[in-house]
Order: C-alpha cells, then sequence, then structure tokens
C-alpha cells in the first residue's frame, strides 16, 4: 500500500509540475504564444517550427492542439497548416520529455527556488507566470527522483513482475494500457516519464518498451478529440487526423517492434534514456514521413468528415422566456454580446492576416461576418429595450444600458473594419503598393494595440475589473501617442522624398483614422466604471478662469 501511495504521489506531482508549466507559460506569454502560433502558421515550414516551439514552452502538444483548433475554428487557420502544426507539436513533446529526463537531481531545488524569487519579486503577470513556470519544471524533476524511489521496491514484487511478463507477451495490449493512461492523465509526456522511471529500474524489455511509448503517442491524441467534438468540421478534420497519424503510424511499427529493438540494443544506446530516445525518434521519422503528405491527409479528412449542415446564424443565448427573470436575460445577453465581440476579433485578425502576408483570401469573409454583427447587434438591442427594469437594480438597469452602448460600439467597430480598414488592405494588395519598412512597423504596432485593447474590452464587459479599465484608458493615450507620431513621421518621409512613402500616403494615413476609430469605440466600455468612481474629467476643456481672457481677434482679410 505505501508503495502504491509513494507511485501515486509522484505522478501526481509530475502532473501538478506540468500544469504549473503550462498555466505559468499562459499567464506570462499567452497573448505572445497565441500570436506567434497564428504568425507561424504562414508557411510549412514556420507552421512546423511554431507548433514544436510552443510545445516546448507549453509542456504540452495538448495545449497547442487547443490552440490552433481555435484558430481552425475561426478559420484563421487552414486545415493542411494545422497538420503541421501538429507534427511539429508531437516532436516538441518529446523533445520535452527528453529534456525532461537529461535533468540532474540538483537542478531541481534551484529551479524551484529561482521561480519562487521570481514569482514574488515583482507583481507582473510575466514574471509570475515565469515564475510559476520554472516551479514547475522543477517539481517535475523532483517528481523523477520520486518515480524511482517509489518504483525501487517494485523491483522484487512477483505480481508486478509477472503482470511485465505478461505484457512483454501481449505487445498490443501493452500498447492499448499507455494509450489509456495517457488518455485518463490527458499527458502522454506524463506517461513516457512513468515509462522511463520503470525502463530506470530495469523492468522493461525494449521491445515492451517500445509499445508503451506508441501507445501514449495515441492516447495524447485522443483529449484534443474528445474536446472539439462538438467543434465545427473543420476543426474536428485536423483533430481526427492528428489522431489518425499517430495510430496508422503505431500500427506500422507494431509488427517491427522486436526487430527494431534488436537494432537499438546494437546501438548501444544508453538503457536509461531509451524511452525518451524511441519516443522522439519515433516521431521525428513519423513527421517527416507525413509532412509531404499532409496536403493529401487534409483532403482525405475533408472527404472522411463533411462540411456541418447549413443553418442560420442567430442568437445562441438570449431565450425570450428569460425575460420573466431580468437577471438571467441580463447574463444570457452579455453572453451574446461577447459573441459579437468574437466576430469582430475574427475581422481584425483576417485584416491583419490580409495586410501582413498580402492576400485578398482572409478578406473574403468580412462581408458575411459583419452582416453576423448587424444581426446580433439589432437582437441584442431589442431584448435589452424589453427587460423589465422595475425588477432590476439601478446598478442592474445602469448595466443593461452599458451592455447595450456596448453592443452598438461593436457594431460601428464591424463597419470602420468593412468599409475602412477592409477596403484600405485589399487597395494596398490589388494595386500592389508597398509601404516603407518603418510605415509598415508603424502600422502593425497600432494594429497590435488594436487587437489588445479588443481582448482587454471583451474581459471589461464581464469582469467590471477596474484596473483593466484603467489601464484601457491609458492605452487610449498610448493610441494617440503612437497615431499622432506616425503621422509625423510619414510626413517626415515625405518630405525625404521616399518613393514608397508617396505612393502609400493616403492609405497610410486612412488606415492610421480608422484605427484611432475603432479604438475610440473599444474604449468607451470603461468609461461607465470609471465614472461611477469619479476618475473621469467632464471635459477636456481648462477651466474658464484658466482660460485666455479674450479670443484673438483674426488677422485682417488682405484684399
Amino acid at each position: 500500500m505505501m508503495v502504491m501511495l509513494n507511485l501515486g504521489g509522484a505522478v501526481a506531482l509530475l502532473l501538478f509540475g506540468l500544469a504549473l508549466v503550462k498555466d505559468g507559460m499562459t499567464l506570462a506569454f499567452g497573448p505572445r504564444l497565441r500570436k506567434g502560433l497564428h504568425a507561424g502558421t504562414r508557411g510549412p515550414v514556420r507552421a512546423f517550427v511554431a507548433g514544436l516551439v510552443a510545445t516546448v514552452l507549453l509542456q504540452s502538444s495538448t495545449a497547442t492542439a487547443l490552440m490552433i483548433a481555435s484558430f481552425v475554428e475561426r478559420q484563421l487557420v487552414a486545415g493542411t497548416a494545422g497538420q503541421i502544426v501538429l507534427l511539429g507539436a508531437n516532436i516538441g513533446t518529446a523533445i520535452t520529455a527528453w529534456l525532461v529526463a537529461s535533468g540532474t537531481a540538483w537542478v531541481s531545488p534551484l529551479l524551484i527556488l529561482a521561480g519562487y524569487v521570481l514569482r514574488r519579486s515583482r507583481d507582473t503577470n510575466t514574471r509570475k507566470g515565469g515564475g510559476n513556470a520554472l516551479i514547475g519544471i522543477g517539481l517535475m524533476l523532483l517528481s523523477l527522483h520520486h518515480l524511482t524511489a517509489a518504483t525501487e521496491p517494485l523491483r522484487e514484487s512477483p505480481a508486478l513482475l509477472s503482470f511485465i511478463a505478461l505484457l512483454g507477451n501481449a505487445l498490443p495490449v501493452a500498447l492499448i494500457l499507455a494509450a489509456v493512461l495517457a488518455m485518463i492523465s490527458s499527458s502522454s509526456l506524463a506517461v513516457v516519464v512513468l515509462i522511463l522511471t520503470l525502463s530506470q529500474s530495469a523492468l522493461l524489455s525494449v521491445p515492451l518498451t517500445f509499445a508503451l511509448v506508441l501507445g501514449a503517442n495515441i492516447g495524447g491524441a485522443v483529449t484534443p478529440v474528445l474536446a472539439t467534438l462538438r467543434a465545427p468540421a473543420a476543426t474536428r478534420r485536423v483533430m481526427f487526423g492528428n489522431l489518425g497519424v499517430r495510430v496508422i503510424g503505431a500500427l506500422a511499427v507494431m509488427p517491427f517492434a522486436e526487430p527494431l529493438a534488436a537494432w537499438l540494443v546494437s546501438l548501444k544506446l544508453s538503457p536509461a534514456m531509451l524511452p525518451v530516445d524511441i519516443h522522439l525518434g519515433y516521431n521525428l521519422v513519423l513527421g517527416l514521413i507525413v509532412w509531404p503528405l499532409s496536403g493529401l491527409l487534409s483532403r482525405a479528412m475533408e472527404r472522411l468528415i463533411p462540411d456541418d449542415p447549413a443553418r442560420d446564424f442567430g442568437p445562441e443565448f438570449i431565450a425570450e422566456h428569460e425575460l420573466k427573470t431580468p437577471l438571467m436575460a441580463l447574463s444570457s445577453a452579455t453572453r451574446e454580446v461577447l459573441r459579437i465581440g468574437d466576430l469582430i476579433e475574427a475581422m481584425l485578425m483576417r485584416t491583419i492576416t490580409a495586410f501582413e502576408t498580402g492576400t485578398r483570401t482572409p478578406l473574403a469573409e468580412i462581408p458575411d461576418l459583419e452582416a453576423r454583427v448587424d444581426k446580433l447587434q439589432q437582437a441584442v438591442k431589442l431584448y435589452l429595450s424589453r427587460l423589465n427594469r422595475s425588477q432590476l437594480s439601478e446598478a442592474e438597469a445602469s448595466g443593461s444600458m452599458n451592455l447595450m452602448d456596448y453592443a452598438i460600439n461593436l457594431e460601428h467597430v464591424g463597419d470602420i473594419i468593412e468599409k475602412g480598414l477592409a477596403e484600405e488592405v485589399f487597395k494596398k494588395i490589388d494595386s500592389g503598393l508597398v509601404f516603407s519598412p518603418d510605415g509598415e512597423a508603424e502600422l502593425r504596432e497600432l494594429f497590435d494595440i488594436t487587437l489588445h485593447n479588443l481582448r482587454i474590452a471583451q474581459t471589461v464587459v464581464v469582469s467590471h475589473d477596474i484596473n483593466l479599465a484603467r489601464q484601457l484608458m491609458e492605452i487610449k493615450e498610448r493610441v494617440r501617442t503612437v497615431e499622432k507620431r506616425s503621422a509625423e513621421n510619414h510626413l517626415l518621409r515625405l518630405q525625404q522624398g521616399r518613393r514608397e512613402s508617396m505612393q502609400t500616403s493616403s492609405l497610410h494615413l486612412d488606415i492610421l483614422r480608422d484605427l484611432k476609430r475603432i479604438n475610440a469605440h473599444l474604449v468607451t466600455v470603461a468609461h461607465p466604471i470609471l465614472d461611477d468612481l469619479g476618475l473621469l474629467r467632464e471635459s477636456r476643456l481648462r477651466e474658464p478662469d484658466a482660460a485666455p481672457s479674450r479670443v484673438p481677434s483674426a488677422p485682417p482679410v488682405q484684399g
């Protein structure tokens, strides 16, 4: 009983360390990771590397798969690119297992101490998240020590030795067992580390190690499939494609497990590292084989998983019967307004993608998305107008009006993107215009700020967080500064006679103007929160006694 308790505790410590690394990296670099992963899908090589790097940082191919799933669901990433990202993620998790196995005992307390000092040094998301990630890695290395100690008494257990001997004579059963364990723990990495510990105790034969590692690979692909069963067809194709690749790869290798095991023995690899060596080598070979076939795989999944049946787009959360309970109706209306914000984010990201890549395809669906925004905004506005405000407190009634205002502002943002930004980016692409490097960098900075502001505004709608509301107002000043500086720099480049700036002058200024207008609409969500606290000025004008005593007279008109 004590042996099983120690083993269970060590495995729990490993899983906790994994979760701490993933959550810490997400807290510290989440938006940048998502942005980098999205940017990395613009080309097969970059997609492969993006999946690998994101998985090494997050210590979880499942987390990478779910991030890609969200991009595919919003049609920001094509199915083929998604498949390539997941091939890179498979190798990323194998590299992670290899690095963990290579860690030495003294590194663990050092990482835990460094992580604690980092997260206590300054109360910022980056430091706190980075500190948590270091602590998580330290706990993972510490769990290896405890796993080794916990399995030490098992070497002499007749029951375990008999069970392992049974598995050694039934490799398919061993493969299924490892797959189930990886599925239950939602981590192929955890199962590979457990296999590593048993292998270091000389309990596993090489063919059995091979079968268990292949099973862990399969189980690691099941969790993203289960998490996206109700997602759109495009998302399910990528997740099922990844699972299919792992299953087919394992089934193709299993008949040759014993010859391959004999070959590995002849290479005289370190027995202590054999499971992670197999894990890394298998995923490298599988990735190199499947990568050139990713387009074929994507088309095959399109045939296996047909498009979703067409349905009318409309409200999903607001319901007529909830009007009898205004507080519940207000909550449902908030969820519907967040959907509008998600549509605006999809429009903005498509515009940014088209701007950066010079391709028209991302702009094609913007009119349809804008039509959805208009439809939802109208439905929410009518729904909120029918609320019985006599059953709401003064704060709740005010909140319903603020929610309606935010929905209206989002609709205005949609109009600006469709009739302004999208047309301007299309003109840039269609005319083959190229901004100067400085000008393009300035516009990209403002695009990034705008996308970041939208995500903050969405959070403020739900949380009513004062600090985030302040942050929105502060970023408004930054937007004004960036827009003014960019306009001034652009005029300076015109004075210098730079050809690119002269060709794109009106376009550059129009994009700046529209991004500034979008940010002005987004910031309004913070006004009621700060106004209630008396933190907003009623006017930007100076007080009358501080103003000039008289208005300067106009110069005389020359005849």
